[in-house]
């Protein structure tokens, strides 16, 4: 593993649920963070600076003597604001920090991409196989998701341009320990979350993949789904599938609550091993 970068980290995005937890990440690893927001954090685990990341120069500035910068900033979901403003403050928050990164010399990018990109919720597109992985075709079904294929895309223009490593997350959905508790709800109808093969992962292991993407030795655009290590259901894969997606193949040797959204990229290449799970907090 090359030498840790050890000045400035700017989290786009730090105030959210997943930048809180990046935030502290590095924060207790030692490293000298900056929040980059429209607004401050409930908890101040790190200096704050507003900034409206659709501004090319206030991205200039709110980068400007970084080493690196972990891009969490978007409207994060479908749904919570109008398709177009959606994409559009997506795309241009996105491509801002990465032209803004590779001008100003930017060790490295590591964004937030979005497990979406796969074709999620599976209505129109059913998953070709199971455990779904990085070499899945890409079926993007809202202005959000596409939002995240577009960045997919100016990632690795930016990192043939510059040479800069571009590390895209394909966060599954993130979930707080608070929110465990809700689980039990979905185990009596297995189509309450086959929208994304029953998948999750601890905002806390969020954070880890996040530090593990600024040290680990990647070259190029990479993308990596990141996911806890087993599903959100009591019941076996085997049955899962067989009920609700009964024409993709479930491959073998898959464990019998092992996630189907495969990590095993994020496993190998970023040194990724998913520390939480619902099972030991109910």
């Amino acid at each position: 593993m090359r030498e840790r970068i050890r000045k400035r980290i700017v989290v786009t995005g730090g105030s959210g649920k997943a930048g809180r937890a990046v935030v502290n990440e590095l924060v207790e690893h030692g490293y000298d963070v900056l929040n980059v927001d429209l607004a401050p954090a409930r908890e101040m685990q790190a200096p704050f600076l507003a900034t409206d990341l659709t501004d090319l120069g206030q991205t200039y500035e709110a980068l400007r003597g970084a080493a690196a910068v972990v891009h969490l900033a978007a409207i994060p979901a479908p749904g919570l604001r109008t398709d177009e403003v959606t994409f559009r403050a997506n795309t241009v928050s996105t491509y801002n920090v990465f032209t803004a990164a590779v001008t100003l010399g930017l060790q490295r990018v590591v964004w937030a991409s979005s497990e979406t990109t796969l074709g999620l919720p599976f209505d129109q597109e059913q998953p070709h196989y199971a455990p779904i992985d990085e070499d899945h075709p890409l079926y993007p079904q809202s202005s959000y998701a596409l939002s995240k294929v577009v960045g997919e895309e100016l990632a690795r223009h930016f990192s043939r341009w510059s040479g800069i490593p571009f590390v895209g997350l394909r966060f599954s959905n993130i979930m707080e320990p608070h929110d465990y508790q809700g689980f039990a709800a979905f185990q009596q109808d297995a189509r309450l979350r086959k929208w994304n093969l029953w998948g999750y992962v601890d905002a806390r292991d969020v954070g880890q993949s996040c530090r593990l993407a600024l040290e680990a030795e990647t070259q190029g655009a990479e993308a990596f789904i990141i996911a806890a290590a087993d599903t959100v259901m009591a019941r076996p894969n085997q049955e899962l599938m067989a009920e609700v997606f009964p024409n993709t193949p479930l491959r073998a040797g898959t464990g019998a609550h092992e996630t189907l959204l495969s990590i095993n990229k994020a496993r190998r290449l970023l040194g990724y091993t998913p520390h939480f799970s619902w099972r030991d907090a109910i």
